[in-house]
């Protein structure tokens, strides 16, 4: 594999460009930047779900029925589907940078739309244009912060995509809820118009962030991105340990894969690729299923169920998405601390806990709420039962807290380290984003209708979903904390049972960190000829024990 440059002119354009601009070298600036992505989603969820049950919202739109409006959130999630699967067409030849831009772009057309909409379908096409730019942002972000963090701190970075979900859910409520005292449609109008001021944050700020070091190698880019590795990781030092061992692990795996301008996504399902293609996927499918976003996108209608009704219903949801960013903030280091398996194993066991609290208490307490004045909310708790109502917003809180210090930051985690490799790990992590988000279609469409039709009953089934997830989790989910993307593509591999990967070692056991830096310092000093040797004699003796086997 050589290392000549592979860009296309407009790619090459488009980077040289980019790279007039001076950049930014704090890893942690740098992913709050590309995580703006995650903010702008987080202002979608919230901005919908602050004026589903206003006066002002149901007049101006003429009243939808569950279906409609089902389909109206739901269609940011049907854009975002088909965005997420484009987003490798763009992100691998032209760079993570160019979908990042895509994705702003389009959030703010989309948030134009939507703040201009005259009536449901011009409503509808606003959201599945800023679902579109929403598709490339879930699908790159959490792949380019992983690809630049160092692995000690993988988790933390991977997990600042969802925690800027979270931020944007709040900071949208809150502006919802000033605008909601507004009783003409200026106040969903002026909300949905601020959405566009994230996307020109995002915009602006793609000028100034480093391209990834692992892009550019694949690009034949070797010394620019030794450069980028070293100013994000050792504030310039190139001969700095983990600088050296981060080059070498990048430049051993795209030795090791000569195809790796030709992976296409017909190769995620051959047999090297399938069981983590079926991991990741349906991590992403789980994590939809637990039922968060139903308490995300319709928890006006869920404390509606509640006995819980204007500024108090309002007020309530508030102190949930308080709560959504707070327990985030936890997940973001205990992931690293224990692993991925155990917090993921532990959020399914409450979350089940708590969707079953929700579903008993209305089963129970719940009386027919023919005058509610929504098509989705048929029931509620009487006053007579305020211990009731306030157990189902207690299990709310409950089970939000739950999700945000597991799920919500781990699968986006897991799901951008997994593959083990970087040939796969975009096309990956598309597809497996684009399940993610055809699944919270899926969801927003059928929650309204849900509702509607077999009430309590809703939580249940999700509930019934935490279990399964369970135990998915614990037969085939492998642990990849703290292991480089080397020693995960040998557990896969190896077939290693998932419940024994946390203390699982490589059978042909890589260098320590301290052993492998002595050898890279020598062999960099020495024009890197020496490990480029190394590096082909591990690729021939790999393919020779494939041979054998």
């Amino acid at each position: 594999m050589g290392y000549e440059n592979k860009l296309t002119a407009p790619a090459l354009k488009f980077k040289n460009f980019l790279d007039k601009f001076p950049k930014l070298h704090n890893v942690y600036i740098i992913s709050m930047i590309s995580c703006i992505s995650g903010l702008m989603f987080g202002f979608d969820i919230s901005s919908m779900s602050a004026f589903i049950g206003t006066p002002s919202y149901v007049h101006y739109f003429k009243t939808p029925n569950s279906a409609m409006q089902g389909f109206i959130t739901a269609s940011m999630s049907l854009g975002s589907f088909v965005g997420s699967l484009l987003s490798s067409f763009v992100s691998e030849p032209f760079g993570r940078r160019a979908s990042l831009f895509i994705c702003s772009i389009l959030w703010m057309i989309g948030a134009a739309i939507q703040s201009s909409a005259q009536n449901t379908t011009q409503l509808i096409f606003g959201r599945l244009i800023s679902g579109f730019g929403m598709g490339f942002g879930s699908s790159v972000a959490p792949v380019y912060g992983s690809e630049l963090a160092p692995r000690k701190v993988r988790g933390l970075i991977g997990g600042l995509f969802q925690f800027s979900v979270t931020l944007g859910i709040m900071i949208m409520f809150f502006i919802s809820y000033g605008c909601g005292k507004i009783t003409s449609a200026a106040s969903f109008r002026i909300a949905w118009g601020i959405q566009i001021i994230p996307g020109l944050i995002l915009f602006f700020g793609l000028f100034f962030v480093p391209e990834s070091p692992r892009w550019l190698a694949k690009q034949g880019y070797w010394d620019e991105a030794e450069i980028v590795v070293a100013n994000t990781q050792a504030k310039g030092n190139r001969e700095d340990t983990d600088v050296l061992i981060e080059i070498s692990e990048i430049k051993e795996q795209l030795m090791l894969e000569h195809d790796v301008k030709a992976f296409t996504f017909s190769k995620l399902f051959s047999k090297k690729y399938l069981p983590r293609t079926v991991v990741a996927v349906s991590a992403q499918i789980w994590q939809q299923l637990t039922g968060m976003n139903v308490m995300m996108y319709y928890i006006v209608y869920i404390f509606e169920m509640a006995g819980y009704s204007g500024n108090a219903n309002l007020v309530s949801s508030a102190i949930q998405y308080v709560l959504n960013v707070v327990m985030t903030i936890p997940a973001l280091f205990v992931m690293d601390k224990f692993g991925r398996r155990y917090v993921l194993l532990i959020g399914a066991v409450f979350m089940m806990a708590f969707q079953f609290g929700v579903g008993g208490l209305l089963a129970t307490y719940s009386v027919p709420f023919p005058d509610s004045g929504s098509d989705s909310v048929t029931i509620r708790i009487p006053d007579s039962n305020k211990s009731a109502a306030k157990g189902v917003i207690a299990c709310c809180y409950l089970f939000v807290c739950s999700f945000a210090a597991s799920w919500g930051v781990g699968i986006w985690v897991y799901c951008a380290e997994v593959w083990g490799d970087n040939v796969s790990r975009q096309r990956g992590a598309a597809l497996s984003t684009s399940a993610n988000w055809i699944m919270n279609f899926a969801i927003a469409m059928f929650t309204p209708s849900a509702f509607k039709n077999i009430t309590w009953k809703t939580y249940i089934i999700y509930a019934v979903f935490c279990v399964c997830m369970f135990i998915h989790v614990f037969f085939f989910f492998p642990e990849t904390k703290g292991k480089r993307l080397e020693e995960i593509g040998q557990l896969w591999e190896e077939n290693v049972p998932a419940w024994r990967s946390s203390s699982w070692q490589p059978t042909v056991p890589l260098l320590s960190d301290k052993e492998l830096g002595n050898k890279m310092q020598v062999e960099h000093s020495e024009g890197g000829e020496e490990m480029l040797r190394s590096t082909d004699s591990h690729s021939e003796a790999s393919e020779t024990k494939e041979e054998h086997a």
